[in-house]
């Protein structure tokens, strides 16, 4: 987030004086595509070229200086999930990274339980799912970090956190029917928080508008901070930002919790499959 907020200055200021991307690349030895990248917070940016770019912008105020560069230097600061790098992709990292700033999440997973709401043995099993041949020190190693993104939800500043579920993740026995079992049980459990709702969407509804695909709405406590949708492949990821991709996803979020169960009767549906 401090990354896209720089970028977002930066191309603020260089709007301002009437330069394009590629006058302001050729001033600092860099491409016109790099220019670009740092305006969308996708790279990281030596303070020293920043310092460069508000030269060449002629700005002069000391106290946005000082600012722009103060933001520079934490943009380059790495976060907590970065001690897991020897076991998540640089795309998976990116998403960790906006997740910790993210107010509020919400999610719509069609195969799934949402990561942050995964026990530890129902994590393992769907790790080892994937990657069938990954190795039992990996494994815990990937586990580790689900649940310490799962730490912020208790914190004393949570994120708001809502979820629909198909109705097949709620009956898929991932890891057996124990680890289903108790994975039901920590999602009962976790309904009772008052910073998360969690929904059921019934196989009674037949279509709807996100058949097969589970995406991420991530929200920021800065007004200035542009939403993101995530959505998640085998092998990579993408990141949606525009306002009208934005409110397309929105929207299908609203159709699939008008949809979907209350949670309230989501939550008897889940106690129901841990009677059988």
């Amino acid at each position: 987030m401090r990354g896209r907020r720089l970028g977002a200055e930066l191309r603020r200021l260089r709007e301002a004086v009437g330069m394009t991307a590629e006058e302001a690349g050729q001033a600092i030895q860099a491409s016109e595509a790099k220019i670009s990248r740092i305006e969308n917070g996708r790279v990281a940016v030596r303070q020293v070229d920043v310092s460069g770019l508000l030269d060449l912008y002629e700005v002069q105020d000391a106290d946005l200086r000082d600012a722009v560069l103060a933001l520079a230097k934490e943009s380059r600061r790495q976060g907590w999930w970065r001690s897991f790098s020897d076991v998540v992709p640089r795309w998976l990292e990116v998403y960790i990274g906006l997740e910790a700033d993210a107010s509020s999440i919400n999610t719509y997973q069609c195969a799934l339980v949402e990561g942050l709401l995964q026990t530890p043995d129902y994590a393992a099993a769907v790790i080892r799912s994937i990657l069938p041949e990954t190795s039992d020190e990996v494994v815990a190693r990937r586990v580790a970090l689900r649940m310490s993104r799962q730490e912020r939800l208790r914190s004393d500043h949570p994120p708001r956190l809502w979820v629909v579920l198909d109705e097949s993740v709620v009956r898929r026995p991932i890891g057996g029917k124990e680890v289903l079992g108790a994975q039901l049980r920590h999602l009962l459990d976790s309904m009772a928080r008052p910073n998360i709702t969690i929904q059921v969407l019934p196989f009674a509804v037949g279509g709807h508008a996100a058949l097969g695909t589970s995406f991420t709405h991530l929200g920021f406590p800065d007004a200035n901070d542009p939403e993101v949708v995530y959505v998640e492949a085998l092998t990579g990821s993408l990141y949606l930002e525009k306002a009208e991709e934005i409110r397309q996803y929105r929207e299908k979020l609203d159709h699939l919790r008008a949809l979907a169960l209350d949670p309230a009767a989501s939550a008897e549906m889940i106690a129901s499959l841990l009677r059988e």
